[in-house]
């Protein structure tokens, strides 16, 4: 019995470096989630904040007056960063159509180009109503998410200057989510938020500044509709007015034709 014990003493012995090595290993953060998760800075975490905000309000997990409340406040707090930060204004002559390689001619839908903002509430989430927006077309005829002229990927550019304040960046095939993997960009100068939706990948995070022209994406086809084989590729632009904290729809379609398009980089 003794021997039998000193031997198996000797085993748990034998192995002390190796579950003290294990232990380590498992207690260490990993370094490249570190590498992709900076130190938030002040307009970050604001950012961040309206970001669940945002998605409470898509998800209908708030009810409307509190949601108003908050994004009233956190629209304040993202406009006095964001004018710590750049200190000026930019004019609506600067703005840059959203898709790179592409002008207001790949926006179709007939006379009123697809808009219908009758029916359409914020505040519905994702269970809105009415088509506030415009859909940007590609060439994709094999739906691979790539310009057929080009065999690239098509990047979504930012219409105006703003702050990156709310986005997803997760979509499944069959998800009820409408928009997919979308961006919102808060424009404090104008009081808008422009929103791109069903895109293939997010090229900005949650609280960076963009300007006119910068990526923000590359063109998918996410999003419950976006997905179907009937829809063609694009992107889902739409504009909203703050008033108040209450985001209302505007057609910008005027402004998109006089927007400056930029070649792909």
């Amino acid at each position: 019995m003794k021997q039998l014990y000193c031997a198996l003493l000797s085993l748990v012995f034998s192995l002390l470096p190796f579950f003290t090595d294990y232990a380590r290993a498992f207690d260490q953060p990993d370094l490249g989630e570190l590498a992709e998760s900076p130190p938030c800075s002040a307009i970050c975490q604001i950012a961040t904040r309206y970001n669940h905000i945002n998605t409470l309000i898509r998800d209908g997990k708030i009810n409307r007056s509190l949601a108003q409340s908050e994004l009233k406040r956190l629209l304040a707090q993202v406009r006095e960063e964001y004018y710590r930060l750049v200190g000026k204004d930019l004019p609506l002559e600067k703005w840059v159509f959203p898709l790179a390689n592409y002008d207001h001619r790949a926006i179709t839908g007939g006379r009123n180009k697809g808009y219908i903002a009758r029916g359409y509430d914020f505040f519905d989430g994702n269970r809105h109503g009415g088509h506030p927006a415009f859909d940007i077309f590609i060439h994709d005829r094999d739906q691979d998410n790539r310009d057929d002229r080009t065999g690239k990927e098509v990047q979504v550019r930012s219409l105006t200057r703003g702050i990156v304040v709310a986005l997803e960046r997760k979509w499944e095939p069959g998800s009820p989510l409408k928009g997919g993997k979308y961006i919102w960009v808060y424009d404090p100068d104008k009081d808008l938020l422009v929103y791109y939706a069903h895109n293939a990948e997010l090229l900005v995070v949650l609280g960076e500044i963009v300007s006119p022209g910068d990526p923000l994406a590359t063109v998918g086809r996410t999003g419950f509709n976006a997905a179907k084989h009937r829809s063609p590729t694009h992107l889902h632009l739409s504009v909203l007015k703050v008033r108040d904290g209450w985001p209302q729809p505007v057609n910008v379609y005027s402004d998109l034709v006089r927007a400056k398009s930029v070649p792909a980089e």
